[in-house]
């Protein structure tokens, strides 16, 4: 009877041990490169039907190549480097672009733990500029803002960490982010200083959903929930008011049909991100093309 409980026990322990082995051979693979690029920010074009109280839009646009530094692939430090540029075409007569934002940057990762089952712990650090490219009069002659030529420009930096893991049980890669802007006085126009946010908290958690076939490498499926809260004194407003906060919320679909981009919807509520036109209060929903989130 011994002999037989001692049997089935090692049968019951080699059983186990096949499947651990099993999950960490279906695994995903994730790298350093793939965990930056999902802080990175996406790159989309929009459809013309956002719904809202935005401007009409022909599309807004989210150009975001990353170029890797590094010195091998299994480096545990790396740079990216990424000439972003925000385009809004409006539906008005010659359909115009207006003060596209150009926010070149480049941001530094490394790797600080990697353990089984794609737990992984990154720190990383930005540095980056955000402008608008025009040299016209901060103010109207009726001391409104100058929206249509006025002069934005601030340099920032920002640094925190990433969290991943992942869970077999719902084939989901999940990732975990939170990071502090910091936007110094000196390094920002003087007219913007006192009503532009200059200290910024940001936290994000990603969700990408992986098919239930082992040998397809695409996420099919992700979302992307969002939020800013600007923590320092500025416009006057309270230190509890919900205008301190920016939220948005992105779902992804990756279709058969379609190599390298997908189909997304996003919700978003908070500051007008678009250069100058910071002091607008956003409530929007928009469909649009994004390129594909992660590929393995």
């Amino acid at each position: 009877m011994k002999n037989l409980l001692l049997v089935l026990l090692l049968k019951l322990t080699f059983i186990t041990q096949l499947k651990a082995q099993h999950i960490e051979i279906d695994l995903p693979k994730l790298s350093l490169e793939k965990i930056a690029l999902i802080n990175q920010n996406d790159t989309y074009i929009t459809f013309p039907s956002d719904i809202g109280n935005i401007a009409p839009l022909m599309f807004e646009a989210n150009v975001n190549p990353s170029f890797i530094i590094r010195e091998r692939k299994d480096s545990k430090l790396m740079a990216v480097l990424t000439p972003q540029i925000i385009i809004r075409m409006f539906d008005e007569d010659s359909f115009p672009i207006k003060t596209p934002s150009y926010i070149p940057q480049i941001s530094f990762y490394y790797l600080a733990s990697k353990k089984k089952s794609l737990k992984y712990t990154v720190y990383f650090g930005r540095i980056a500029h955000h402008s608008n490219g025009q040299d016209g009069e901060f103010y109207n002659l009726d001391n409104t803002i100058n929206i249509k030529n006025g002069s934005f420009a601030t340099n920032y930096i920002e640094f925190g960490f990433l969290k991943t893991s992942y869970s077999s049980k719902l084939k989901a890669l999940k990732t975990i982010k939170t990071a502090l802007e910091f936007h110094p006085k000196k390094w920002m126009n003087l007219e913007m200083r006192g009503q532009y946010s200059g200290l910024r908290w940001h936290n994000s958690f990603t969700s990408f959903k992986f098919p239930l076939k082992d040998n397809d490498e695409k996420a099919k499926f992700s979302l992307k929930l969002e939020t800013t809260l600007m923590l320092d004194q500025f416009n006057t407003l309270n230190i509890i008011d919900i205008k301190r906060l920016n939220t948005s919320f992105t779902f992804y679909y990756h279709p058969s049909f379609l190599e390298d981009i997908g189909l997304f919807v996003q919700l978003y509520q908070g500051r007008d991100y678009y250069n100058i036109n910071y002091q607008d209060q956003l409530s929007i929903i928009r469909f649009g093309l994004m390129t594909e989130i992660l590929r393995f």
